[in-house]
């Protein structure tokens, strides 16, 4: 018999010069932060005596950024889930009056730009004394990550049988226990998945952080990054190397929580 001729080839070829190009920028990044100091213009392709100068460089100039963008994320994480979970469990399980209108005003919220909402919280912030702090940051950050953890949050909750949540009242558990009991564990998956993408956007976030921020004293990594390009224009090895540091926190995160979001993300569209 004779065998079909592959015609997946071509496409997995085109495939592979793709992902090539896409990553080649990553790629770049990490060979400058390897290279000697000066213009990553005249370094190798290649770095094949590894200079780690621009890691060391990196560490102790940018080190108290990284721990402050990872205090504002998780901070961020915890006040989007503590806020969105209940607000999507009782839009999702509870025949309340205006439901829509409210779910239509969390779809809103999406789309005011950043930067008016960025300049309103610098005024009110100007009068409260929480410029300069980790918790005027962490609910800059939630603003965005509450209306989308609702939106996923809701959609899983209403994929939920309520035979299940109408059996762990029968058996005596209140609202609060077949909450935290039934529901949220069920909800993991979605959980997960609006944790991982608030996590993102607060740890990617630069308009807050620079519009709410005035001094050194709290200032995450995407500012700090802006601020070392200014200043150290001949250090490229060493801002490649911050950029290479940023970037690790979440890459880990998604190799880690990918299972999770597949599920998260389709979970709700089928019942």
């Amino acid at each position: 018999m004779k065998r079909a001729p592959a015609r997946g080839w071509p496409s997995t070829i085109v495939g592979i010069a793709l992902l090539a190009l896409m990553l080649f920028p990553v790629y770049w990044i990490v060979n400058a932060s390897l290279q000697p100091t000066g213009n990553t213009l005249r370094g190798g392709w290649f770095p094949i005596h590894p200079d780690l100068s621009g890691y060391v460089t990196a560490l102790r100039d940018q080190g108290d950024n990284l721990v402050t963008s990872l205090v504002v994320a998780l901070g961020s994480v915890a006040l989007s889930l503590g806020l969105a979970a209940p607000a999507a469990y009782a839009l999702s399980q509870f025949r309340l009056r205006g439901t829509n209108v409210v779910l239509l005003g969390i779809l809103v919220t999406q789309m005011v730009p950043g930067i008016v909402v960025a300049n309103a919280l610098y005024s009110a912030y100007n009068g409260l004394g929480l410029l300069n702090s980790y918790l005027g940051l962490i609910l800059a950050d939630s603003t965005a990550g509450v209306p989308f953890a609702i939106i996923i949050l809701r959609s899983c909750m209403q994929s939920i049988p309520r035979e299940i949540t109408e059996a762990a009242r029968v058996d005596g558990a209140g609202r609060l226990r077949v909450f935290r009991s039934v529901v949220l564990p069920m909800s993991r998956n979605a959980l997960i998945t609006a944790a991982v993408f608030t996590f993102l956007f607060t740890w990617s976030d630069f308009l807050f952080a620079l519009t709410l921020t005035t001094t050194q004293t709290v200032r995450p990594i995407t500012l700090g990054i802006y601020q070392y390009i200014g200043t150290h224009t001949s250090q490229w090895n060493a801002v490649m190397a911050t950029t290479v540091l940023a970037s690790v926190p979440a890459a880990l995160l998604l190799v880690v929580a990918q299972r999770h979001l597949a599920a998260g993300a389709t979970s709700g569209a089928v019942k």
